[in-house]
């Protein structure tokens, strides 16, 4: 190929995603031109109502594969946690990136952490499954939302909407802007378990095996175990991005790999958490029997409830 176009969209971190894989198939493929082309997803322009109720993360990724049906572009860059577990035929998840910090933070202008927010303090997230958690360590918490890009998250947060939002650590991280707020605090994964392949990139792309194949130098087989593990463990719950899922794959040594899973109802009243550690060769059939133990316990009916009250 003499050259490869990246779908993108247009923010900051998505931009910031897609410029981190140009450079690296320029590192590997210096006689390639690999250009960027913007897209506009419809989570992007509908910034009023949350995820749940328009779709789903999985709006993120569908003008982008559209893009590729067109032969408009050859590769697309997603936030792995915003791609759907199926696929269409014809489609490949061709690559993942070397996962960066894959924790929940806590960005305020006055409190350091969840345990030093005062009473009743308003926090910002749309997320289902940052509210279930945070309810867990902090029932007294109230909970607004909050969509929009990190900057306008962050703007909403330094005009005193909100004591304290919760975003992913890597976004903020990427775009170094962790010193606009005075306080940046990652939460460790054992306290909130994030959602399936936070911080990897996917790259897909149709399938084409020489593209895949130019892609490999992409890949990380780390990522690939975790997130296997994880969206398998998804996959089998049925549960898609509209519901509390918490699932996190830890890769301990070369033997073992440690899993940690929540699922359960957007206010806390009700949930179910696991977490085991696994002989790493098994990493394709873990996530499914997991998913398998919490659907003995009653997962799926409580998802569904979970999914009602979402769209409430």
């Amino acid at each position: 190929m003499k050259k490869i176009i990246i779908a993108t969209r247009s923010s900051k971190l998505a931009l910031w995603q897609s410029e981190y894989v140009k450079a690296k198939l320029n590192e590997h493929y210096p006689d390639i031109e690999v250009e960027l082309k913007t897209f506009s997803t419809k989570a992007d322009k509908i910034l009023d109502v949350p995820l749940a109720k328009i779709g789903g993360k999985g709006l993120f990724t569908k003008e982008l594969e559209i893009a590729l049906l067109n032969k408009e572009a050859d590769i697309a860059v997603h936030s792995l946690k915003d791609v759907p577990v199926n696929f269409e035929e014809g489609f490949v998840l061709a690559a993942l990136s070397q996962r960066f910090d894959p924790r929940d933070a806590l960005l305020s202008e006055k409190y350091a952490s969840i345990q030093e927010l005062p009473q009743n303090a308003v926090v910002g997230t749309t997320s289902l499954r940052r509210r279930l958690e945070i309810k867990l360590l902090r029932p007294d918490i109230v909970l607004k939302d909050l969509r929009g890009n990190i900057n306008t998250r962050i703007a909403k947060l330094k005009a005193g909407e909100y004591d304290a939002i919760i975003l992913a650590a890597t976004g903020v991280q990427k775009l170094q802007i962790e010193d606009e707020v005075v306080h940046f605090n990652p939460i460790s994964t054992e306290e909130m378990i994030p959602s399936m392949g936070q911080a990897t990139l996917g790259i897909e792309t149709l399938d084409n095996p020489e593209l895949v194949e130019l892609l490999s130098v992409l890949h990380d087989k780390n990522a690939e175990i975790e997130s296997t593990v994880e969206r398998d463990f998804v996959r089998t719950l049925e549960g898609g991005c509209q519901v509390p899922i918490g699932i996190k794959a830890t890769i301990i040594d070369e033997n073992s790999i440690d899993v940690r899973a929540i699922v359960g109802m957007p206010d806390g009243s009700e949930y179910i958490q696991e977490n085991l550690i696994a002989d790493i060769d098994e990493y394709k059939t873990i996530g499914a029997a997991l998913a398998q133990t919490f659907i003995d316990q009653g997962a799926k009916e409580l998802l569904a409830r979970a999914e009602k009250v979402a769209f409430e």
